[in-house]
């Protein structure tokens, strides 16, 4: 009985491979599982096994062709055997992913080392000929090469660390928070042209401005200040504004501004200094951190243009402050260069429906543009 082997599938957006070197010849006899060829990918180097014992018939494919996924590239006699289920051969990755392909030996040599092995090997300075191969017929494999390099200064396998209890807890409530929430998140690009006046003229950054038009805004829109504890939804009168703050690798805390809609810009503007800077010396106390009722991030420091935040439970919503950005955009028919800033809300779908918050975005966008 005939089986057929094909090129297999190695990783989601690989579509071709190129087939590096046969290890074996028509008429040659192999084992299951045993290394027909070595393959290439722009992703990884692989070899692929015979799904069965048997000999080969034919080689379809010449070393150095690149050829479709699911290509058939041989056929190898099984004899009375059952036929192995029809499905792609699974190819063995490489420890490291290499870009390109090495030329193979000539079609009628048999390879020592496959090019993943080579690779490997040059990579941990490792040399081969000092290496006892596990693999058939004394065969190195990769394993066979990391064992090697183990002893080596070149190689060191990293050692597993804890997470502190801070990362620990920040994971477990965030995951807490994807299981809870039906977590949808809105998008909007807001001209910023009107945000960096006002920042030169009061000599702050434009957190504590788009904090400001936050909350006034919020004003308009009760219902994404607010809580939902199972069954509980809770709107509130006063915006206790949660401001994210980086602490570097130990992770985030989210101090809080008490009844931020009685302050202005600037008293703002202090408040979320004052917190941030004690935050970062380990300052802050227990009522600097809860019960805020609405909170703000601000990734777009760092450069980022969009990302989905996760509600800090059992708040509502979280607004998103990416970075600014200069753009062309048409402005009354002509094009000019803006600063352009993507706010993000990220909601619950139970608390609230899509054109709320739409409508919520539209009105913070017109505040932002419209300050004067």
């Amino acid at each position: 009985m005939l089986v057929e082997i094909v090129m297999p599938q190695m990783g989601i957006s690989v579509a071709e491979a190129t087939l590096i070197a046969w290890r074996r010849k028509v008429g040659e006899e192999i084992a299951a599982d045993e290394p027909i060829c070595d393959i290439s990918s722009d992703k990884v180097d692989s070899e692929v096994p015979a799904p069965a014992a048997g000999r080969v018939v034919e080689l379809r494919v010449g070393e150095g062709e690149t050829v479709d996924v699911g290509t058939v590239i041989a056929t190898i006699d099984v004899g009375g055997q059952a036929a192995p289920p029809p499905v792609v051969a699974a190819a063995e990755p490489a420890a490291t992913p290499v870009p390109g392909a090495e030329p193979g030996p000539s079609a009628g040599e048999r390879p020592r080392h496959s090019p993943v092995v080579q690779r490997l090997a040059a990579e941990l300075g490792v040399d081969l000929d000092s290496v006892t191969g596990s693999g058939d017929g004394g065969r190195i494999r990769r394993e066979d090469v990391l064992a090697a390099a183990s002893g080596s200064e070149l190689y060191r396998p990293p050692a597993p660390v804890e997470l502190s209890r801070m990362r620990r807890t920040i994971g477990e409530h965030m995951h807490r928070s994807l299981h809870t929430a039906a977590t949808v998140t809105s998008w909007i690009e807001v001209d910023f042209s009107a945000v960096q006046a006002r920042r030169t003229e009061l000599g702050t950054t434009a957190l504590p401005i788009v904090a400001a038009a936050t909350v006034q805004t919020l004003a308009q829109f009760a219902e994404l200040n607010a809580w939902l504890d199972g069954d509980r939804h809770t709107l509130h009168t006063d915006v206790n504004l949660g401001i994210a703050v980086s602490l570097g690798d130990d992770g985030l805390i989210v101090p809080v501004v008490r009844g931020a809609q009685r302050l202005t810009e600037t008293e703002l503007a202090q408040r979320i200094a004052d917190l941030a800077g004690r935050a970062r010396k380990r300052s802050l106390g227990a009522d600097d951190v809860k019960d805020a009722t609405f909170t703000i991030t601000n990734p777009g420091q760092f450069g980022t243009i969009m990302a989905t935040p996760v509600i800090s439970q059992p708040q509502v919503a979280i607004l998103d402050v990416e970075a600014i950005v200069r753009r062309a955009v048409v402005v009354e028919e002509r094009i000019e260069i803006r600063p352009i800033c993507i706010l993000g809300l990220s909601w619950d779908h139970r608390a609230l429906d899509g054109v709320y918050a739409a409508r919520f975005l539209g009105a913070l966008r017109e505040r932002l543009q419209s300050l004067s």
